[in-house]
């Protein structure tokens, strides 16, 4: 027992927490992100996420749990794709590049929305010994879904943003993205593993939470203590 106590007497209570709570915030934002996109395909004529019971907010529906992995501890990862179908679109490349766009505007909302809430609770809710550990989750999913969104806007295959940039290729360019884009995620990996793509993500996370902070009336400061 006096060991166990020693143990609880020095265990980093504070990073466990953070821990827990980015495990929680990456299965939401990765929920949301690939909801959106069976949502979007769906409402575009293409019943195939649907079909695949991927229009849930249930996290095991989505969660791939070696991106969920490396999301939590090197900061890049995914979920399962969402099965899309674009022989089901009016136009497809149009479409599918709305389809795509769906995700990482579904982050940028969520952000929105932890922030407005944060913000209420800060002007309405009473002080006391949890409001702080709700700040830091609302900020955590705040600051994950703003980098989630942006990442996937790279137009790197498979990125969103490789479909987005897809609209406006040719079609046998376009072909040759999708046909290839499978083996491309390493490389995107790889850019993230040597911090390559960092330095520019956190510099646009940074900006867009700051906007994001001044539209909601969410302390910026408060972000910048907690993640940045």
């Amino acid at each position: 027992m006096h060991a166990i106590r020693q143990f609880l007497d020095h265990m980093d209570w504070l990073s466990l927490v953070v821990f827990v709570a980015s495990a929680l915030v990456c299965l939401v934002c990765l929920t949301v992100h690939e909801m959106a996109h069976g949502l979007a395909a769906w409402r575009l004529g293409d019943p195939t996420a649907k079909i695949n019971g991927r229009l849930t907010l249930n996290p095991l529906a989505h969660v791939d749990w070696v991106g969920l992995f490396l999301l939590l501890t090197v900061g890049v990862g995914w979920a399962k794709p969402v099965p899309v179908d674009m022989r089901n679109f009016r136009r497809p490349k149009r479409d599918m590049a709305i389809t795509a766009l769906a995700g990482p505007a579904s982050n940028l909302l969520l952000a929105a929305a932890a922030l407005l809430v944060g913000s209420a609770l800060i002007a309405w809710a009473p002080r006391g010994d949890v409001l702080p550990y709700v700040l830091l989750f609302l900020c955590r999913m705040a600051v994950l879904s703003v980098g989630l969104g942006l990442f996937n806007l790279i137009p790197i295959p498979p990125l969103d943003g490789s479909r987005i940039l897809g609209a406006c290729l040719p079609d046998r360019a376009y072909g040759f993205v999708l046909r290839y884009e499978r083996f491309m995620i390493l490389a995107v990996v790889l850019l993230a593993w040597i911090g390559v793509l960092s330095g520019p993500l956190y510099v646009g996370i940074q900006a867009v939470l700051a906007l994001l902070c001044r539209l909601t009336g969410f302390p910026f400061a408060l972000v910048q203590y907690y993640f940045f």
